[in-house]
């Protein structure tokens, strides 16, 4: 029983193809491929000939049972164009059918754009929120925006060069003038990283004509530090709203997001209080 390999791939560079991926390509019965022609100098390159299928949206769905009677007699490898299969690239539904069918499915790790761009991008890496391209149209664009704009994570968009400056606009007017980078070219010949605001990067990319394939990193929303309240301000708080009437239970929840103070601290201050 063979193994479905998602096997990544250069996003430009040649270089950064690990030698595992090769021995993996060349090993496998079948490589499934986005593009075919693509792959096949690729595998040209490192001397490999493996034999292609393609394998992109249009015919994802019919080629499930090829590529599954192929695993039934040895490991298969899927492929996209660049990077890491299955991101951004059809490859979800082989992945599904593969383990519904008792295949092993394994990563060979490597090249990955969005990741790319955010380790390099300046802005913090620790939580971030990978939404591929952004809608075509601008008014479907905003109501994406719109529902992630309180997001403190960072935020991660493909996006191509000829919208590249209306998608700009939409992120500006949606969702403030944020700290941001565009990466274009990445691992290539003419890589470009363009760090500044979001205004900042629509001028630089207005005065130069936007070429190659962006990913746009984008800054969450910054979290306001809470100032914790004195202990006579917390007293007089809980004081004025149990005059009011509000229960204990749900005043020491609602005054411990407000006040930095602890919810079991603010229920005993209640209980004295009421004692």
């Amino acid at each position: 029983m063979g193994t479905l390999y998602l096997v990544a791939t250069p996003i430009g560079n040649l270089e950064d193809i690990s030698p595992r991926a090769i021995r993996t390509l060349k090993e496998s019965i079948l490589v499934a491929a986005e593009d075919t022609r693509v792959t096949r100098k690729l595998l040209s390159h490192f001397d490999i000939h493996t034999s292609l299928t393609s394998y992109y949206e249009h015919n994802k769905l019919d080629k499930l049972d090829l590529i599954l009677e192929s695993l039934a007699q040895g490991d298969v490898a899927l492929v996209s164009d660049a990077g890491t299969p299955a991101i951004n690239d059809p490859g979800y539904e082989l992945v599904r059918a593969a383990l519904s069918a008792g295949y092993n499915v394994r990563p060979v790790p490597g090249p990955s754009a969005p990741v790319a761009a955010l380790s390099a991008s300046g802005l913090p890496t620790d939580t971030f929120l990978y939404l591929g391209y952004l809608p075509r149209k601008s008014s479907e664009r905003r109501l994406l925006l719109e529902s992630i704009a309180n997001q403190s994570h960072t935020l991660i968009f493909l996006e191509t060069p000829h919208r590249l400056l209306t998608a700009l606009d939409d992120l500006q007017s949606t969702l403030g003038d944020r700290q941001m980078s565009a990466a274009r070219e990445l691992t290539k010949l003419h890589e470009e990283i363009f760090r500044g605001t979001i205004t900042q990067t629509k001028e630089y990319f207005t005065s130069k004509a936007p070429r190659g394939e962006f990913t746009l990193v984008v800054a969450g929303i910054q979290k306001r530090e809470t100032k914790n309240w004195t202990r006579d301000e917390l007293l007089a708080a809980i004081r004025s709203s149990l005059e009011a009437g509000e229960a204990p239970s749900q005043l020491a929840g609602r005054l411990s997001k407000e006040s930095g103070w602890k919810r079991r601290e603010i229920y005993q201050l209640i209980q004295k209080l009421k004692s």
